[in-house]
C-alpha cells in the first residue's frame, strides 16, 4: 500500500497482559494544491488519488465542471529544498478559456483533514453557485436498496481493513451498484477523490447517483454533492443543522443515520419510495 500507510511500533494492553508489536496506522501528510503554478490551498490527506483529490477539490469550489476544463495535473518537481519531488504538490493547469481562481479562494492556512472550510471568510463564500441544479433529478430509490449501501460501502474498504482510521465516500447507482470509493482520513477529501475520478472520467453531473459516506455528514459534504449534481447523500452519523437547511435550499435528498433498515431522511423524502407516513 505504500505511502497509504505507515507503521509504528506500539504497546498493547489486552486481559492484562502488555506486549510490544507493530501497528499499521493511515498515512497522513500536507498536500499543497496549485492552479497554474499559483498556491491555492493546502491539505492534510491520506496520499493516494492525488489527482483526483484536487480535481474534486476544484469542483466544489466551482472553478472547473467538466473534464475539458482541466488541461493538465502534475506533481512538482522540484518541491523539496534538494530539487527532489515529494509527491505532495500538484499543480494543475487549467484550459485556455477556464478563468484561474479568484484569489478570494487562497486559504491563508492549511485545511484539515476533518475540516474543509477552515480559512474561509465568511459562510456566504461557500455558498458557491452550482453549475447544474439537483431539485429536478429523477432519482428514485428503493428503502431497501439504501439499506445494503452501508454494507457495500464496509466490505469496499481496502485501507480501513488494514488501518481501522479511514473515512470512505463511495458514489452509487439508483440500484445499488458502486461506481466508485475513495478513501482518506479527511472525509472531505474522500468526496473530493470520488468526485474529481467522476470529473476526470467526464461524468459530471453524477445525475442519478447517491453519495454515502461514512461519518456525519456536514455543510460542506453537501455542498460539495450539490457543485457535482449528485441529487442524493446518505450518512451513517448525523448530518448538521447547516446541511440540513443547503439540501432543503438545493432540492437535494439528505438522509442520516442508515443503520440497516433504519433511516432519518432529513429533506427530498419524494426520492424515496416509502408508505405515507404515520
Amino acid at each position: 500500500m505504500g505511502r497509504v500507510t505507515a507503521r509504528r511500533r506500539v504497546l498493547r494492553l489486552r486481559d492484562g497482559v502488555a506486549e510490544h508489536r507493530p501497528d499499521v496506522l493511515a498515512a497522513e501528510e500536507p498536500m499543497e494544491i496549485r492552479v497554474g503554478g499559483r498556491p491555492l490551498t493546502v491539505t492534510m490527506r491520506t496520499p493516494g488519488d492525488d489527482f483526483d483529490l484536487a480535481a474534486g477539490f476544484l469542483v466544489s469550489e466551482g472553478v472547473v465542471h467538466a473534464a475539458g476544463d482541466v488541461g493538465t495535473i502534475r506533481y512538482c518537481a522540484g518541491a523539496t529544498a534538494d530539487g527532489g519531488n515529494s509527491y505532495n504538490v500538484v499543480d494543475i493547469g487549467l484550459a485556455p478559456d477556464v478563468a484561474a481562481p479568484d484569489a478570494s479562494l487562497e486559504r491563508n492556512f492549511y485545511t484539515t483533514s476533518s475540516c474543509g472550510l477552515c480559512g474561509k471568510a465568511s459562510l456566504d463564500a461557500v455558498r458557491t453557485t452550482a453549475a447544474w441544479t439537483v431539485a429536478e433529478d429523477a432519482l428514485r430509490v428503493e428503502p431497501e436498496t439504501l439499506a445494503l449501501l452501508p454494507d457495500r460501502l464496509r466490505a469496499a474498504q481496502r485501507v480501513f481493513d488494514a488501518t481501522g482510521g479511514l473515512h470512505a465516500a463511495g458514489l452509487f447507482t439508483a440500484g445499488g451498484d458502486l461506481l466508485c470509493l475513495r478513501e482518506d482520513v479527511g472525509r472531505h477529501n474522500a468526496v473530493d477523490k470520488t468526485v474529481g475520478h467522476a470529473l476526470r472520467s467526464g461524468l459530471l453531473p453524477l445525475r442519478e447517483t447517491v453519495l454515502m459516506v461514512s461519518g456525519r455528514a456536514s455543510f460542506e459534504l453537501v455542498q460539495k454533492a450539490v457543485m457535482a449534481g449528485i441529487p442524493m447523500l446518505a450518512a451513517v452519523s448525523a448530518p448538521s443543522s447547516l446541511a440540513v437547511d443547503l439540501a432543503a435550499e438545493s432540492g437535494l435528498t439528505l438522509i442520516g443515520f442508515l443503520r440497516g433498515r433504519s433511516m432519518n431522511v432529513y429533506t427530498g423524502a419524494e426520492r424515496l419510495r416509502l408508505p405515507p407516513p404515520r
